[in-house]
């Protein structure tokens, strides 16, 4: 049976990884899915995945730390599919390791404006369409880094430890409206974005890792759509560690 026939969701960074999967993996348990990104034709690809596995939904290009950009993606899905469910709010940057004296204040406005503010923009959009369709789901990105201190990354940890502050602080809020707030924190994912790491700092990672080996997006995938499901049905506030071992040693 499929959990979510009937219901609607948001994917920012749906383009690639993470975000793909989790946008199919959505559309494979029945959920229409609207796609949100920078990415035109990784999202296309995206969008034409969920329909092979007989999903249906669309892209709309959305730069999240973008209000109207925002507001327009989410008016969009109201007008095509007259509710919202679901959120995942993936869409995020790393960090290259680097000492901190030598990182710009230009990056770290790029970082926490996509990574913090970004979150903070999409839920301020989605939260009143929740409410009008008697409530829902969201699930934040987060990330290990968002609960343990990474040297060389101060910018990228602290805008993850924002946002599960953020998260914490909007799931107390609407905690008596039947919309649940999670994050989820993984550790390294096989995605774009760690191949961008240099091999050695790759292999570190996998290193640490008590797995000894990195996440797949869709293991991410799976407990995103397990927050959303009606079996989280009594969690709210929470970051969900899939961190292979990590943070436990």
């Amino acid at each position: 049976m499929e959990r979510f026939a009937g219901k609607v969701a948001v994917v920012t960074g749906g383009s690639v990884g993470i975000g793909r999967a989790t946008a199919v993996a959505f559309a494979r348990e029945g959920a229409a899915v609207v796609v949100a990104s920078r990415r035109t034709d990784e999202s296309e690809m995206t969008v034409k995945m969920l329909k092979e596995h007989g999903g249906e939904g669309f892209f709309v290009k959305t730069d999240v730390t973008q209000a109207d950009q925002i507001e327009t993606m989410i008016e969009k899905t109201m007008a095509t599919f007259g509710r919202l469910d679901f959120a995942f709010n993936n869409a995020g940057v790393e960090q290259q390791p680097s000492p901190l004296p030598e990182q710009s204040e230009e990056l770290f406005d790029w970082i926490n404006n996509i990574n913090y503010k970004g979150t903070w923009l999409c839920m301020k959009y989605q939260i009143p369409q929740m409410l009008k369709s008697g409530g829902g789901a969201i699930v934040n990105m987060s990330s290990i880094a968002g609960e343990i201190g990474f040297p060389g990354v101060p910018i990228y940890t602290a805008s993850k430890h924002a946002v599960l502050g953020l998260t914490k602080a909007v799931a107390l809020e609407y905690a008596q409206s039947n919309i649940r707030v999670n994050a989820v924190s993984p550790g390294a994912i096989h995605t774009d974005m760690y191949e961008r790491f240099e091999p050695e700092v790759r292999e570190q990672l996998i290193n640490l890792h008590p797995l000894g080996r990195p996440g797949k997006p869709e293991e991410v995938a799976q407990t995103v759509l397990f927050l959303c499901s009606e079996g989280a049905g009594f969690i709210t506030g929470h970051s969900l560690m899939i961190d292979g071992g990590y943070v436990a040693q």
